[in-house]
């Protein structure tokens, strides 16, 4: 359906980028189709964890939102690890987050200024605002006690997401073997 709607001169559209109504509700109707039910009435589907999919939000992904969001835990760890690279305000912390994931999970203003309050409470950043007298744009940077926090959080992180992936490759392998093969042993 994306592909149609650009090759018929329509803007184009992508990861980050909000479709046009027609392919927001192109994946709904596929899938509709496929399973004879909607997605929010589907058993697995239903729920507030999928409902930007409700929504026709094509590009978001769920378990990638999962790992995010506020029962994911990655989410500070990303934050710590963008502000390790320089430091950076809220709205810019959000869109690299949205381009990281390919427009599969967008924070909000919600999940991240009280996750940046709760960052500069325990010390791990600190906020300056660009003008102190108009308090418009709050620049966080990451403290030594923030670079000694990301650096912990990574050696616990790193080896479990590894193998979260590795469990989840596996997963895949198994959903798109071929019908009459066995199912992927463990290596």
């Amino acid at each position: 359906m994306r592909r149609r709607w650009e090759a018929q001169g329509g803007p184009p559209c992508g990861p980050g980028m909000p479709p046009p109504p027609e392919v927001m509700h192109a994946w709904r109707e596929f899938f509709h189709r496929f399973t004879g039910t909607w997605p929010e009435a589907h058993w697995v589907f239903g729920g507030r964890r999928f409902s930007p999919w409700h929504q026709g939000i094509e590009s978001f992904n769920p378990f990638v939102a999962a790992l995010l969001s506020k029962g994911g835990g990655l989410l500070p760890l990303v934050v710590l690890q963008l502000l390790a690279q320089q430091p950076r305000y809220g709205n810019e912390i959000m869109g690299l987050i949205a381009e990281r994931t390919r427009g599969r999970w967008v924070a909000n203003p919600g999940a991240i200024y009280p996750l940046m309050m709760e960052l500069e409470a325990h010390g791990l950043v600190r906020g300056e605002w660009e003008d102190p007298e108009r308090r418009t744009i709050r620049i966080y940077h990451l403290t030594e006690q923030g670079r000694e926090e990301l650096e912990r959080l990574k050696a616990i992180v790193r080896p479990k997401l590894g193998e979260a992936v590795k469990v989840l490759q596996d997963l895949l392998r198994d959903l798109e073997a071929e019908e009459g093969k066995a199912p992927h042993a463990e290596q």
